[in-house]
């Protein structure tokens, strides 16, 4: 079983491949004595390139979560990827292999039409898009500070006095979960933790009817 979630949508078709560029950012040096040295530097973004099928009648080969949807729908959630200037999460399941869970951003992507039929092809060039932060000092006194450290795009809400639960219904992801308690898709880690011994070594792999501890 191979499936893949743009933005918390499975898409119907899994790609036949998937280009995954990790980019280095190593600086050759040339010294005094002309000799070279390699200063080795923190790898760049990763960027993902991914052409999918998007079928305009039912395919029996597909996987439709909730029934055959025409691939409008799924263009709508990449327009939606771009004009929300959003990060999301690009998940990829392989059953008994290694998933790929990474929050992403989409650089770009073209439509193409496939002629003779109704299908679609779209070309995606996905880019990794890690979360980052701003510190705000407050003085209160002197020789006194408090520290605030704020997140882009915290749209949580208030905590409440106990923690909630949850059971899972098919079609669901972490990701979703998230996005229904917290407001924000990006924060399945915190519910991923606190239900480690539930959902097991994969947090891709969660199933109907578990029980999970929402964290306030």
């Amino acid at each position: 079983m191979y499936e893949f979630y743009i933005n918390g949508k499975l898409f119907p078709v899994p790609p036949p491949k998937m280009d995954i560029k990790i980019k280095g950012r190593n600086e050759t040096v040339t010294l005094i004595n002309e000799g070279e040295i390699n200063l080795l530097k923190t790898p760049g973004l990763t960027e993902i390139d991914i052409e999918v099928l998007l079928p305009n009648s039912y395919f029996p080969h597909a996987i439709y979560e909730n029934g055959f949807e025409p691939a409008e729908n799924y263009l709508d959630v990449l327009r939606t990827c771009m004009i929300e200037k959003k990060s999301f999460p690009f998940i990829v399941t392989r059953e008994g292999l290694f998933g790929t869970n990474m929050t992403v951003a989409l650089e770009n992507y073209t439509i193409k039409e496939i002629g003779g039929t109704s299908d679609i092809s779209v070309t995606l060039n996905l880019r990794q898009a890690p979360s980052y932060g701003t510190k705000v000092i407050t003085v209160i006194e002197e020789n006194k500070v408090s520290a605030e450290v704020s997140r882009e795009n915290s749209d949580s809400p208030a905590p409440t006095e106990e923690p909630k639960t949850y059971t899972v219904v098919k079609g669901d992801s972490l990701w979703k979960i998230a996005k229904q308690f917290y407001g924000d898709g990006g924060k399945y880690p915190k519910i991923y933790e606190a239900n480690k011994a539930v959902i097991g070594g994969n947090p891709n792999l969660i199933y109907a009817g578990q029980v999970f501890t929402i964290p306030i």
